[in-house]
């Protein structure tokens, strides 16, 4: 079982119901976590992923079920995401968790156990989830430690009816985001509550008994300045020292190799980063890529090493639509082979490879019938191949310089950038505009000059012979086409 984490792992996210359901549907028997046949472990072992998410093992909430049945905005989205929905699709959400443990339909302790083993056995380490905000209305604690949530009365229930929640006697606040309405079928933790946090510190132990690292979902909500903000007197005094702070340490004091993964927004990664997080979404790349122009993408990638390293980069996730229904073919092309080259972790969505476009509401245990892009599958499996490489891994990183011509400028449409690690030396040319690029790009090396150099692109085959002095004084003339790239691995001749 591999122990230390690659400096820029590649996760593998798995909606894992689903999953199991098709793997049922394809060998014509239940398939759970302990019974997955060792052809699948291997299949995900040969693209070479570092870690494997498994989201969504946690016990579903019957309660959550039910609420989640009364709401027609998400039986809206049931049934567009799956035209013949019916009730028994719906399991529950992954992020109403009833309690820590694993699903008994999913296989179980046990059956985490096993797949874990599995993992491990072909190199691959388990994540899984953290919901540190709220719990489902029949999470244990809600009857056995009222005391570690959002309270209300009855003045609060009369008033906002979505907002709060009555269960035994006791009234609860709906989770929430300071943003939005309230979530109606989960609670509302209490961050500032000490003996919440000394519960949390003892579930994700328990939690890194079974896995390598957790993803926290919406990690900045704990922040004290956030929560303060968000909920103001009602949670109370507010600590001195802040909640991750305060779990982190003392999770990684038993677990020293365990990761945290949090998702984040608001431009507060830094500061969750400060807090002890191994990793944080970079949301912003993704809107960057999206949205705005090349240039905007190497800004954001003028970031300190320190800040970028600690980044997960991605252009899709459950939260996320489909990348082949956001992005035109070489579009999406060109964003995979930028996130896959960059420092930080990059995380990766089961279905992104085959061109699936639906977006699935994580409460379905099974998804829509999808054509699978063979063109698409394969320049994953070529893409994947090549950056699975200790280079990528555990190099080192940097943006390479490009410059064009007083009237062409077409150079500010390429992202250029590049990795060594030792004698090994790759470089990344990507257009990242629909219109033809020309540029000279400006490799960092010194020790180019005096020798010839071959670019051997890995992606396209081909190969070219230059100087090494023209390349590292003058730059490497290129041209791309629309959305086109070069993975060069570069070697002496």
């Amino acid at each position: 079982m591999k122990t230390q984490w690659p400096k820029h792992p590649v996760i593998y996210e798995i909606n894992t119901w689903v999953w199991l359901s098709e793997l049922s549907k394809k060998y014509q028997k239940p398939v759970n976590l302990a019974a997955v046949p060792d052809n699948e472990w291997d299949g995900l072992a040969s693209h070479g992923f570092d870690a494997v998410w498994f989201m969504g093992v946690w016990e579903r909430s019957p309660a959550g079920i039910e609420i989640s049945l009364r709401n027609q905005g998400l039986l809206g989205d049931f049934r567009r995401a799956l035209p013949d929905f019916a009730v028994e699709d719906n399991v529950g959400s992954p992020y109403c968790v009833r309690r820590y443990v694993v699903d008994k339909h999913l296989g179980g302790p046990e059956g985490l156990a096993t797949a874990r083993q599995a993992l491990a056995m072909r190199g691959i380490r388990l994540i899984l989830d953290l919901v540190p905000n709220h719990v489902a209305p029949d999470h244990p604690w809600a009857v056995e430690h009222p005391e570690y949530f959002i309270r209300g009365d009855k003045k609060d229930l009369e008033k906002e009816p979505a907002s709060f929640f009555e269960t035994r006697g006791n009234i609860f606040a709906c989770g929430r985001d300071p943003y939005f309405p309230a979530w109606p079928d989960v609670l509302q933790l209490n961050a500032f509550q000490p003996g919440l946090r000394e519960a949390v510190i003892e579930t994700v132990s328990q939690i890194a008994e079974q896995c390598d690292g957790i993803r926290c979902d919406m990690a900045m909500l704990l922040l004290n300045n956030i929560f303060e903000r968000t909920w103001g007197v009602r949670a109370g005094e507010k600590p001195q020292n802040d909640y991750w702070r305060t779990v982190i340490p003392a999770v990684k004091g038993k677990y020293g190799e365990f990761r945290f993964i949090a998702e984040a927004y608001w431009d507060l990664e830094w500061e969750l980063q400060q807090q002890g997080f191994d990793f944080c979404y970079d949301k912003k790349l993704y809107d960057r890529m999206e949205h705005g122009d090349p240039e905007s993408v190497r800004q954001h990638l003028l970031a300190d090493h320190s800040y970028q390293e600690k980044m997960v980069r991605f252009i899709e996730n459950h939260d996320e639509p489909r990348a082949a229904a956001t992005f035109s073919s070489g579009k999406e092309r060109a964003a995979t082979v930028a996130i896959l080259t960059l420092m930080g972790a990059k995380l990766l969505h089961e279905g992104q490879f085959e061109g699936r476009k639906v977006r699935l509401p994580v409460f379905l245990s099974r998804r829509p019938e999808e054509p699978t892009d063979q063109d698409l599958v394969a320049f994953y499996e070529r893409l994947l191949k090549e950056v699975n490489r200790d280079v990528f891994r555990n190099g080192t990183w940097r943006l390479c310089e490009r410059s064009g011509w007083p009237d062409n400028q077409s150079c500010q449409n390429l992202l250029t950038w590049c990795w060594t690690n030792e004698d090994t030396r790759y470089l990344v040319v990507i257009n990242f505009c629909q219109e033809l690029a020309q540029a000279r790009v400006h490799l960092p090396w010194d020790e180019l000059r005096g020798k010839e150099w071959r670019l051997n692109d890995v992606l396209s085959g081909e190969t070219y012979d230059r100087s090494g002095c023209e390349m590292r004084d003058a730059g490497l003339y290129l041209e791309l086409g629309p959305w086109k790239c070069h993975l060069f691995q570069v070697g002496a001749l």
